[in-house]
């Protein structure tokens, strides 16, 4: 069962990049959300509206949280719910033509159970789950190297960086350097392939479940610094991280 549902939704990814591949060569719209820099495009609601339609004829029983509003007003996680992000790093997007991804996750019950990660423009599909494990493409990943914070490459979000909030200076400070890519998506494919050692941001569930189920399938950590534990209806500030990385991070912010 969870291998025919991982095949249609690997064909659906790669539907969606096709589409996204069209769109990109044809006028779209653009619209800010919150502010000048949180935009949002025709691209992204189109993509949505395709992904949870198909979604819908793949599984018809299921729940669908999806970025722009077209999914369904979800409050529980019984049985299967699928989160959607349509155009992850929708800046990158219009600014840049590159550092974009689709993200799709399968929860069941509230456990992860599928994750997807198309980093578009480089044709790579993320894809597996606690039950099939890590590809890329047809390429099984395997854990990356457990390295210290000493040893690594981070990622943390520019805003939070800024405010100095959780001492996360500091732990730039003892860390090999800092790279930060705009995209969600792209920043958890770095950690997965072992190119970061850690990403760090405000995350909401389309933002944070589909990486989720791939690193925690690698048994890299994925943790809320400020709650008790991760929330799949809620936003968090997550790490993302090897584990030798979370210890040396949790005992500078703590």
């Amino acid at each position: 069962m969870m291998e025919k549902l991982d095949k249609n939704l690997q064909d659906l990814m790669w539907q969606a990049r096709e589409r996204t591949l069209r769109q990109m060569q044809t006028s779209f719209e653009v619209d800010q959300k919150t502010q000048f820099n949180d935009l949002v495009t025709t691209v992204d609601k189109d993509n949505e509206r395709f992904i949870d339609q198909a979604l819908k004829k793949i599984d018809p029983t299921s729940q669908i949280i999806s970025e722009e509003g077209f999914g369904d007003q979800v409050s529980s996680l019984k049985g299967r719910v699928y989160i959607v992000d349509p155009i992850d790093g929708t800046l990158n997007f219009v600014k840049q033509k590159t550092n974009f991804a689709i993200m799709l996750a399968c929860y069941e019950d509230g456990q992860p159970k599928l994750g997807y990660i198309m980093d578009v423009m480089n044709k790579r599909l993320y894809h597996g789950g606690p039950e099939l494990g890590v590809w890329c493409n047809d390429t099984q990943l395997t854990a990356p190297q457990n390295l210290s914070l000493r040893d690594s490459l981070i990622d943390i979000n520019h805003g939070i960086l800024l405010s100095s909030k959780y001492d996360l200076q500091t732990v730039l400070k003892h860390a090999s350097g800092l790279r930060l890519y705009g995209s969600a998506g792209i920043e958890m494919i770095n950690v997965l392939e072992g190119r970061l050692g850690m990403y760090l941001s405000y995350l909401k569930p389309w933002d944070l479940a589909a990486g989720r189920v791939l690193a925690e399938t690698l048994g890299l950590v994925v943790k809320s610094i400020d709650k008790p534990s991760l929330d799949v209806l809620s936003s968090n500030f997550v790490l993302v991280a090897t584990k030798q990385v979370a210890t040396d991070v949790f005992a500078l912010v703590n």
